[in-house]
């Protein structure tokens, strides 16, 4: 049987239907694998979103601004019952560079067809209300999205970007890591001996060797570079529950453009 794990940084979850399943890109302890420290603030619609405990923040998943008052992240990564905030501009989640802007999540929209206790169907996206507009700056950016409906070819140049763990039972990075995923179209990455079924053609994989996203990636961006420029292609959804960077087993992600009608119907307009 399959096992997968989605990629937030709180509890593992193991979830046990159809084939390997997927582990949250949140839960466990583990962040970008392989990859390198990313330039300050050179993704600059990456954001960390963070829930409330006690009386500090802690980092539990990625995302991206959308819009100068929305967050794009995964449903897995939301709850109703928690506080969050997300910081933009930020690079090291344990030192104060001044660059951060720190804005509280007023109001969660979770898509209607997500279930989580059935990962493989997908609908793995949430969007974020900000108590208020972010500053737009050299270091606060807009992510660029793609056109509704847009399919990149196998083995485009994708980079996916978080603060996850970087090996399977690591300790989370401090510093926003990035690590070259090249696509894997969804006739590889849906056959049999890679994830089969599990992936539907509402995702994108990337990866499948050394690197991959890992624990505490879960809601960040996949970053796509198309005709010169790098547009969010994915929202970090699980990895392998055999390890994030098992071989044949890629990073999967939200495909965004199956999205954008949806995303639209909420009241973001592009």
């Amino acid at each position: 049987m399959l096992r997968f794990l989605l990629l937030t940084s709180l509890a593992a979850l193991v979830l046990a239907e159809l084939e390997p399943q997927p582990r949250y890109l949140e839960d466990s302890t583990e962040r970008v694998v392989g990859g390198e420290v990313a330039k300050p603030n050179s993704w600059p619609w990456q954001i960390s979103l963070q829930y409330r405990s006690g009386s500090r923040y802690y980092h539990t998943c990625g995302g991206s601004l959308i819009q100068r008052g929305w967050v794009m992240t995964a449903a897995h990564c939301v709850d109703s019952n928690r506080d969050y905030r997300v910081v933009i501009g930020e690079h090291d989640l344990n030192s104060n560079s001044g660059r951060e802007q720190v804005i509280s999540v007023n109001q969660i929209y979770i898509h209607d067809g997500w279930d989580s206790n059935r990962v493989s169907k997908g609908y793995d996206i949430a969007l974020l209300r900000l108590s208020s507009d972010a500053t737009l700056n050299s270091y606060a950016q807009l992510a660029s999205l793609p056109p509704s409906g847009q399919i990149l070819p196998h083995n485009n140049l994708c980079y996916v970007t978080g603060w996850g763990r970087t090996s399977t039972g690591g300790s989370l990075s401090a510093q926003l890591k990035q690590a070259y995923l090249p696509l894997v179209g969804h006739d590889t990455c849906s056959s049999s001996g890679w994830w089969g079924s599990t992936v539907k053609t509402s995702m994108v994989c990337g990866g499948g060797g050394a690197e991959a996203g890992c624990n505490g990636d879960s809601g960040g961006p996949l970053n796509c570079l198309v005709n010169g420029k790098y547009y969010v292609h994915g929202i970090a959804s699980f990895v392998s529950g055999y390890g994030c960077n098992y071989p044949k087993k890629p990073t999967v992600f939200t495909r965004v453009s199956a999205y954008i009608d949806w995303m639209d119907a909420v009241g973001i307009y592009f």
